[in-house]
């Protein structure tokens, strides 16, 4: 059940920093409605992972797996453009986070 938080509060923040572009510099009311209330489930689900996973493993994977989703969803969205460099970043990133996860040192 601590993935399935886990994985709530990643899509909750990712959602939240890409709806931040849209606040106009919290102008805009609903996109800064969005921001606000997707930080705040995403904060709620992670402290509900955090009941049977350790702070340290919870904490590594949320963020970063909301750097590699805000990532793609940007480019999808946005039509960010990102060099070869950055996606091998974020390969690199993708690749500590199944090592955490195959790692011997938590438990699901």
């Amino acid at each position: 059940m601590s993935w399935l938080f886990l994985i709530l509060g990643v899509v909750a923040e990712a959602m939240s920093h890409v709806a931040l572009k849209e606040t106009n510099g919290f102008t805009k009311v609903i996109p800064s409605a969005l921001v606000l209330m997707g930080h705040l489930a995403a904060f709620v689900f992670l402290g509900q992972a955090m009941k049977g996973m350790p702070i340290g493993i919870v904490h590594a994977l949320w963020a970063g797996l909301a750097i590699v989703t805000v990532t793609l969803l940007s480019t999808l969205i946005y039509r960010q453009h990102l060099d070869l460099t950055t996606w091998f970043g974020m390969a690199f990133v993708a690749i500590g986070v199944a090592m955490i996860n195959l790692s011997q040192g938590h438990s699901h």
